[in-house]
């Protein structure tokens, strides 16, 4: 298939092409060239001018964002709020069957304000209960900060334009992934993701039935001491996390 991916020079970015260049086309949407890939350099804040690299692809994973609470409103207005529209405005015009969205667990972050999952968050794993109840898909998002609530409204477009067009929206609420590769502290240990396991889930999402209209799921690794239930995305795509923190 002709894969479109932005934000293809950062971590996930990076670890997604090595299972992806092997066996499909890949182009990148980038602010800077990604050496070997074909790159349409563009801001994501520049509707017309990215709209050319939408032409004939196939599908597209939409990775690009600015992650975290250290931006300015500006900042995340421009990239994950403006930029996720447009990104998913050219897909459908231009034809595109399949948009997969990196959405994050910053999504349900604001659960970690309560007990049980405030004392995994900060380690204090004697005070815990024997079992504790798993975040699902099917409760509310309860975004923390900003940044979570501007990926609350990149699924929200996933369901808009799934509703209005022929394109097919798979968003994924990824976890923690880190250069390491490992956890480094107590949350971390709670919402830490691999990268085997993210690339895995968004290969599974680029060849999910394209009956699938628009759904997701959460994409973390099977931590001892995790709070997002991962049942759902072996449910609809046959994913399961291959590590564990």
């Amino acid at each position: 298939m002709k894969v479109l991916v932005t934000g293809l020079s950062g971590l996930i970015g990076g670890a997604l092409r090595g299972a992806l260049e092997a066996n499909h086309e890949l182009t990148a949407l980038n602010r800077r060239e990604v050496a070997g890939v074909r790159t349409h350099r563009t801001d994501l804040a520049d509707l017309d001018a990215l709209k050319p690299a939408f032409e004939r692809q196939d599908v597209v994973v939409h990775l690009a964002a600015k992650a975290g609470e250290n931006y300015s409103w500006q900042a995340l207005r421009d990239t994950n709020v403006e930029g996720t529209r447009h990104v998913f405005q050219a897909a459908v015009e231009a034809g595109v069957k399949r948009v997969v969205f990196a959405s994050s667990g910053a999504t349900v972050a604001g659960w970690e304000h309560e007990e049980p999952y405030k004392a995994l968050i900060e380690g204090r794993y004697d005070s815990l209960p024997s079992s504790w109840q798993r975040i699902t898909m099917a409760m509310p998002a309860r975004p923390r900060g900003i940044y979570g609530s501007t990926k609350v409204w990149g699924e929200a477009l996933c369901r808009h334009f799934a509703d209005t067009s022929a394109t097919s929206f798979v968003y994924l609420r990824i976890g923690y992934v880190n250069a390491e590769d490992r956890p480094q502290n107590a949350r971390q240990r709670s919402v830490w993701c691999s990268q085997r396991d993210v690339v895995n889930a968004i290969v599974a999402a680029i060849a999910a039935p394209q009956e699938i209209r628009c759904d997701g799921f959460f994409a973390n690794s099977d931590n001892a001491y995790g709070y997002r239930d991962l049942r759902y995305g072996s449910e609809l795509l046959g994913w399961k996390p291959l590590d564990a923190a």
